[in-house]
């Protein structure tokens, strides 16, 4: 079952009723403000940090899921409705919404009335713009009062969920020439302010939430609007909100447009107040001046629509598949630019106020977003590093307002540092930006600590081989990949989190995992160490890696997998020894990417029995069987019902890893059935099961053992994206950066027969041409003439190369 389709050429999803099995949003903005919005006008707004600079309130596990967001009403002729349909709930005679490329625009039509408004954040302008068109689609003439609707938060989020005994005393606003503008506590420690304006002449406004709803009322039961007309209230240390009504005179088949600004603006210090307690108003009239007529509306639009035309133009796909192509060439770069933004901190599943950006998820997340903006992914690589002790360890989260670690959070996750090896690799192989590696960068964010970037990514590495356990194994520390694993918890209090609380350090617990990421990504430093001119270095770096191998074949593999860990006690986890969670996805993956097993049959063997035990159709779980009690010794993953997070359900995250081991042993149609498994685009006709976005990718599926398998959860903010675009992009499509040149190299199933990659990188445009019959290993020519083995050099800035590649 649909509840909508996409629209390739509009790079949009459409969504053509208000029932979808979930809110269904889409993000706003794209460098300093953002928005998530439903496909209904729910959600919220901020600059740069969820929590700290929340501008509209959101209301965390709702019933309804969705309630409040950006409202506009029509009161026609005592006919109270909303063209979102909440909150009104009122039948539409046609509803959709258009979730594209940083904009979503949302229509509805009752009673020969059509309301459309566009949703946007311009490039470069901290403001969220909601352009109104309403259409009188009858044969009579109209008069409507159209309503406008948002709820300011109080700043910080968190607070303003929980601290009332200040927050219903210090709401403050001020209304001039239409203009609301919300400066509860500007009075005191604040510099920033907000406004909502429109571009035209208004009948009233309202700015206190019990005067618009009425007493004792919902959303839906709003008392200005029924009455149809404003009611001018100021809010005065009680709930402020935003609120207009225009007076819309219509002609049969006329339509009439408008422009709300919703903005963020601050004052230096010293020019905070025009005169006593009077807002300085001179940068919003600023921003409102941008807006104020409708075709400077339109222009910011063409320009945003423009700005997503050059971005996605950096790596395109045109095949047979026309899922394949809108998730390679639309949906999957465009999630991956939102996850490096967000990171894990603000979703409709995340609340933007407990999380942070993460150490190890900005890493991952810069793979699949660097080629679209390198410079932006060099300025995150120093920010990540910034939070590095000098130990080589990290904080696990940094707050992105500030950029500084979050103590609340702390370290000990003992995969962190090898992230900002990877992440640093992948910004050098697209740009061949070496000079980043003497950037002088803190630990710590103390500058009088600061070194060279090089330095951090030796004391990452560094920081895996001082850490190893009784079997030349690395330590696993609080967690590592999967912080639901818990060696060194031992938690036994209602309540307490897993990952926060105070471990024990017995040094025995191992991870297996983290000895696979050393092999796969260790090859990164030894590279660099090489290109600058450090061979002794370089060889010191390989030889521990080959040591790390030759511990994970004596004491990481069972038999017919890769064991996950061992435990506190010296115990194997993910072995033929357990009673449950005998075998685990990651250490499959991540081992073979590493290389280890692919000569002496161990990789296959390992694929061999993922597919048995862990493969389902809706994905590969991340562990069999399911662990069905809690096993303190184990901590979080064994709290979970079976089949759901990390106790065996599908970890999207994860399975790209299986997709790209398979792509190494030259599995092609196994590499393609899992890609297809997980793609929100394949998924989309069974929406019903999965539930979320047909569009993104989620984190998790259920697994095989749960009621609802198959259901997905946790939508947009996951890893997921940037791995599933590294891998359908380097190894399914199989065109990817190196240090020296392009390596063409696709394993995609043979139903994708012939299809063309282009890709832009250094300043020049690789046209591929790839006739595919299956397998692994192609042939190339580049501009005609053949060359030897896959990596086609690079091209001085300028050149269009052709490369023909027959697999």
């Amino acid at each position: 079952m649909q509840f909508g389709h996409f629209d390739d050429d509009e790079r949009e999803y459409v969504i053509e009723t208000p029932h979808t099995p979930y809110p269904w949003i889409n993000y706003l903005g794209s460098q300093e403000f953002f928005g998530l919005i439903s496909h209904t006008g729910g959600g919220y707004a901020f600059y740069r940090d969820a929590k700290m600079r929340r501008l509209t309130r959101y209301r965390y596990n709702n019933t309804p899921v969705d309630s409040g967001g950006r409202i506009f009403s029509i009161n026609d002729g005592g006919d109270v409705w909303s063209p979102g349909y909440f909150p009104y709930k009122k039948d539409l005679d046609f509803f959709e919404t258009r979730h594209g490329m940083g904009y979503t625009r949302i229509s509805g039509s009752r009673g020969g009335l059509n309301v459309s408004t566009l949703f946007f954040v311009p490039v470069d302008i901290n403001a969220e713009i909601h352009q109104v068109t309403v259409t009188n689609e009858s044969d009579a003439a109209k008069s409507v009062t159209l309503f406008s609707f948002v709820e300011f938060c109080l700043w910080n989020a968190e607070d303003d969920q929980t601290n009332y005994q200040r927050n219903l005393n210090i709401g403050e606003v001020e209304v001039v020439d239409g203009n609301i503008y919300h400066k509860t506590e500007y009075r005191e420690r604040r510099d920033h302010f907000a406004v909502y304006g429109v571009n035209a002449p208004i009948a009233g406004f309202d700015t206190d939430r019990d005067t618009f709803l009425g007493h004792q009322n919902g959303f839906g039961e709003a008392e200005v609007p029924a009455a149809g007309k404003s009611a001018n209230s100021v809010a005065s240390g009680w709930y402020p909100i935003g609120s207009h009504s225009l007076d819309v005179e219509l002609a049969p088949g006329e339509s009439k447009t408008y422009t709300f600004t919703l903005g963020y603006l601050e004052n230096a210090r010293e020019d905070k107040w025009e005169s006593k307690g009077i807002v300085n108003k001179a940068p919003a009239l600023e921003l409102l001046e941008k807006f104020d007529t409708n075709e400077k509306t339109d222009a910011q639009f063409a320009k945003l629509r423009s700005y997503w035309d050059h971005l996605l133009g950096s790596y395109t796909v045109s095949s047979s598949d026309e899922k394949l192509d809108r998730m390679v060439n639309i949906w999957n770069q465009y999630q991956s630019m939102v996850t490096y933004n967000m990171s894990r901190s603000a979703s409709y599943f995340e609340t933007g106020i407990g999380r942070g950006m993460g150490f190890r998820d900005s890493n991952q997340d810069l793979l699949g977003f660097v080629h679209l903006v390198p410079e932006r992914a060099k300025e995150r690589i120093i920010d990540i590093a910034s939070t590095q002790f000098e130990d080589g360890s990290a904080y696990h989260q940094y707050q992105p307002l500030t950029k500084r670690g979050n103590n609340a959070v702390g370290s000990g996750f003992n995969d962190d540092p090898m992230w900002l090896v990877l992440g640093t690799a992948a910004y050098i192989k697209e740009t061949g930006d070496y000079s980043i590696l003497d950037v002088p960068t803190p630990f710590d964010n103390d500058e009088s600590k600061a070194m060279p970037l090089m330095e951090h990514l030796k004391r990452s590495f560094d920081h895996v081989t001082n850490n190893l356990g009784p079997h030349g194994l690395p330590l696993i520390g609080r967690a590592d990949w999967n912080d639901c694993l818990n060696l060194n918890c031992f938690s036994d209090t209602p309540g307490e989190s897993f990952q926060t609380t105070e471990n024990q350090a017995g040094g025995v617990a191992e991870s297996v995992f983290i000895a696979g990421m050393f092999a796969a990504i260790g090859p990164d430093y030894v590279e660099l160490a090489r290109r600058r001119g450090d061979e002794a270095e370089a060889t010191r770096a390989q030889n521990a890696i080959d040591e790390m191998k030759q511990a994970v074949l004596d004491h990481g593999w069972d038999g017919e997998w890769f064991r996950r860990a061992y435990d506190f006690y010296g115990n194997p986890v993910g072995s033929q020894e357990n009673d449950e969670g005998k075998i685990w996805i990651e250490p499959q993956g991540y081992c073979i990417m590493g290389g280890i097993g692919l000569d002496d049959g161990k990789a296959i063997q390992a694929l061999d029995s993922v597919r048995e035990r862990l493969n389902t159709p809706h994905g590969i779980v991340l562990l069999n069987p399911a662990f069905t009690e809690y096993k303190i010794e184990l901590g979080e993953v064994s709290t979970y019902p079976e089949g759901y997070k990390e106790n065996a359900g599908i970890f999207c995250h994860n399975n790209p890893w299986i997709i790209i081991a398979e792509t190494m042993v030259g599995r092609n149609e196994n590499a393609w059935e899992y890609y297809k498994q997980i793609a929100p685009a394949y998924r989309e006709e069974q929406s019903e099961v999965h539930q979320l976005e047909p569009y993104v990718y989620a984190q998790m599926i259920a697994g095989k053992d749960a009621s609802r398998h198959g259901q997905a959860k946790n939508s947009w903010l996951t890893g997921t994206a940037s791995w599933n675009f590294v891998t359908v992009s380097q190894y399914l499509l199989g065109v990817r950066a190196d240090y020296d040149g392009l390596v063409v190299d696709p394993c995609i199933g043979a139903e994708i027969g012939q299809f063309t990659v282009k890709r832009q990188i250094r300043g020049a445009e690789y046209v591929i041409n790839v006739t595919n019959s299956g397998g692994k290993g192609a042939a190339l020519t580049v501009d005609g003439q053949p060359i030897e083995g896959n990596t086609v050099p690079y091209a001085p800035a300028g050149s269009t190369v052709v490369v023909d590649a027959v697999v």
